[in-house]
């Protein structure tokens, strides 16, 4: 079956050909607010949320995790380094401009550019050129075969050229305009955004009229807004609010085993951790399995590499990292003075902070001497990608690419030319560079693996477990939970 085909029949699964549900707003309640509306600026759940709705991307997604069409409707790898996409002609942008070859070209060269700075360039920095072959039609080169392309483009957001190169980068984030199903209303900082339902959307229709999306930087608030019936749909709750919520009447709790990988990030350029014992030494204090089973208990998976069970490139067989205090505590009274070190933990409210305490408690426990800080998304965000003089010591992250393929995770992580990554491994990137070019499967899971066991007996990120994601939500609402996370207003339902 060709594209094309397949993209209808999904269509027709993904409810493109059915009409909406009676309509309503729903307020979403998020951990903080978006810390940009620009879909090539950033990428993080508060942000994903809102915007993926606002913008439609090159491919998606279904429910299943099928790459399927959206404003491409057919591709063809025309040569190793060539990829030929087809495109809708019948979308429009918020302001009535028709969407064109030109705009998805230059969606590709902004992100791209590394003048524009986006933090996922180095998602998409194998594309070295895109061009329009005709009103319809797009060709991407890349430098050398790169087999995670299609995946990537997920995530790739279409932008309206005249509006950007009209208002500039600030403006257009402040107040995007997409082709989405939804149109950006008010962003009002600090406390909400609000969307509207796109009327002349090209594919399936919204079920609400609006969107209000809340910034609730506390749990158990987040979880009362929606007992309450303030909340429609609420995100991050933890499995003490899953026990909470059983058996209320009127709330539903939904949950998705993700492609995010848990993870403690280590400066590699500062002590303690530039020294291999005090990476070991952290990696024997931690007891990943007490986490997943005795604090978090919403399915997480204990894992010894960058890549979950949901990635291209997991290799099965890599044994979990062992649980030994005290064995830690005499690697640490070996070098008690480099241990006793001040080491700063950053991380935000969007991750569960009981996790981050019991990690600082594990720490200090075997020698450590860790301190949290916690800052809003935009501050930790620029905190972890600064340089390592400026960067903390530790921090706390969930990394998930959207793409299920273990390119989207590693090579940000582990790659010297990534703004994300603190290693600077020549074996690493030789490693991770013929992955990303090989259009052989078996090479690029044996690179992956190496990658991943040389991580595992050198330390240099901390992977901990694989994510689960757990909503609460209105009994009325009917919303599938996805491996990456989408939230896709019109692809839910709400019954009366």
């Amino acid at each position: 079956m060709n594209h094309v085909a397949k993209g209808l029949l999904t269509g027709i699964t993904l409810g493109v050909l059915s009409m909406p549900a009676l309509a309503r707003d729903i307020t979403i309640d998020l951990v903080g607010e978006p810390s940009s509306l620009d879909p090539q600026v950033q990428w993080n759940p508060d942000s994903y949320y809102v915007y993926r709705n606002v913008f439609d991307n090159l491919v998606t997604r279904d429910n299943e995790g099928v790459i399927v069409p959206q404003i491409a409707t057919d591709w063809e790898q025309t040569g190793d380094t060539e990829l030929t996409l087809s495109l809708r002609d019948d979308v429009s942008f918020h302001d009535g401009e028709k969407l064109s070859a030109e705009d998805v070209v230059f969606s590709v060269k902004r992100i791209t550019d590394p003048e524009f700075g986006s933090p996922q360039l180095g998602q998409f920095n194998q594309i070295t050129n895109a061009e329009v072959i005709d009103d319809v039609t797009v060709k991407l080169t890349t430098d050398g075969p790169y087999p995670a392309l299609l995946s990537q483009l997920v995530k790739l957001s279409i932008v309206p050229k005249h509006v950007v190169e009209e208002v500039g980068k600030e403006a257009f984030n402040t107040a995007p305009v997409g082709s989405g199903p939804y149109k950006f209303e008010e962003w009002k900082r600090g406390v909400s955004v609000t969307l509207s339902r796109n009327e002349d959307y090209w594919g399936q229709a919204g079920p609400f009229d609006n969107a209000i999306y809340r910034a609730v930087p506390d749990s158990a608030t987040r979880v009362a807004n929606l007992q309450a019936g303030s909340a429609d749909l609420v995100v991050s709750i933890n499995s003490d609010a899953t026990l909470q919520l059983q058996g209320v009447d009127g709330v539903q709790v939904l949950s998705a085993p993700t492609e995010r990988v848990a993870y403690l990030g280590m400066n590699l350029d500062k002590p303690p951790f530039n020294d291999p014992d005090m990476r070991k030494a952290a990696s024997l204090a931690i007891d990943i399995e007490g986490i997943t089973q005795g604090l978090l208990g919403a399915g997480e998976i204990p894992v010894a590499q960058l890549a979950s069970p949901a990635h291209f490139g997991y290799a099965d067989g890599i044994e979990p990292f062992v649980y030994d205090p005290e064995a830690a505590k005499k690697l640490t009274a070996a070098k008690a003075d480099l241990a006793a070190t001040p080491a700063n933990f950053a991380t935000a409210p969007v991750f569960d902070q009981r996790v981050v305490q019991a990690l600082q408690q594990m720490l200090n426990d075997v020698g450590f001497n860790v301190s949290i800080s916690v800052t809003d998304m935009p501050t930790y965000l620029n905190i972890v990608r600064s340089e390592p003089a400026d960067n903390a010591e530790l921090s706390f992250g969930r990394w998930s690419c959207a793409c299920q393929d273990a390119d989207g995770i590693t090579y940000p992580l582990l790659h010297s030319e990534s703004l994300w990554s603190r290693v600077n491994e020549p074996e690493f990137d030789v490693l991770l560079d013929s992955a990303r070019v090989s259009l052989d499967k078996s090479v690029r899971e044996e690179a992956y693996r190496k990658v991943h066991e040389m991580n595992r007996e050198q330390v240099l990120a901390l992977p901990l477990y694989q994510a689960a994601v757990l909503y609460g939500a209105s009994s009325k609402l009917s919303f599938v939970p996805t491996a990456n996370e989408s939230m896709f207003l019109n692809r839910m339902t709400w019954s009366d």
